[in-house]
This record gives C-alpha cells, sequence and structure tokens, in this order.
C-alpha cells in the first residue's frame, strides 16, 4: 500500500524558486508512474508534471516547461519537484500522485490511484 507525503511548500515573492519533495513508503521494486499535480480554489486539478519510475520519462504541463524540473530518488524513495521562475499563477496546492505501472503521455488526474494530502505554495508578487 502506497502512502505519500509532501514537504517544501510555502510563500515565496515571484521569481524565486521552491523544492517540493514527496516522500513514498510501500514503493519497494514496483514501476509507477509519479507525479505532481496543482489546484487553485476553484480550479480543476491539473498535472504538473510526471515521472516513470521504470525508463525514466518525463511529461511537464506546457505552462511549466522550462521552469520546474521533476526527479526521482529510488534509494531514498522521494520524488521532488524543483520549481524555479515562480509566477503568482502558480499558486496552488500542489499534490503528489502515484499510480502502478507505466505513465501515459499525458497527466490525467482521475488516473492516479494514490494520493498525498497536499502542500501549498504561494507566490507573491
Amino acid at each position: 500500500q502506497v502512502q505519500l507525503v509532501e514537504s517544501g511548500g510555502g510563500s515565496v515573492q515571484a521569481g524565486g524558486s521552491l523544492m517540493l519533495s514527496c516522500a513514498a513508503s510501500g514503493y519497494t521494486g514496483s514501476r509507477f508512474c509519479m507525479g505532481w499535480f496543482r489546484q487553485a480554489p476553484g480550479k480543476e486539478r491539473e498535472g504538473v508534471a510526471t515521472v516513470d519510475t521504470g525508463d525514466s520519462r518525463t511529461y511537464y504541463a506546457d505552462s511549466v516547461k522550462g521552469r520546474f524540473t521533476i526527479s526521482q530518488d529510488n534509494a531514498k524513495n522521494t520524488l521532488d519537484l524543483q520549481m524555479s521562475s515562480l509566477k503568482p499563477e502558480d499558486t496552488a496546492m500542489y499534490y503528489c500522485a502515484a499510480d502502478p505501472g507505466w505513465c501515459e503521455s499525458r497527466a490525467r488526474a482521475s488516473a492516479f490511484r494514490y494520493w498525498g494530502r497536499g502542500t501549498q505554495v504561494t507566490v507573491s508578487s
């Protein structure tokens, strides 16, 4: 049974950086698609980035390409999201998610089985 716990959220000025981390348990020896999603109040949950733990393929939403980097650390069982050049529109609750098997070429929230409780990111102008 997979459990996910996010950390690293906080408040930052526009143009700043934050690193989010997701600690995963129950993740030993299995292939997962792991991803970061975000949801602002009143908006749908959207996929930010995913990485396939089997072949390391990544996906990024167009809105974050060139600014965010997703990575996995198998030794630590963590999923990280390095966020740079942050914009006010990046403000949202950020969620770590995982699903058994390989990643699709997109990020659909409905396809992910396991979810963390979220960490808030607030970017001020």
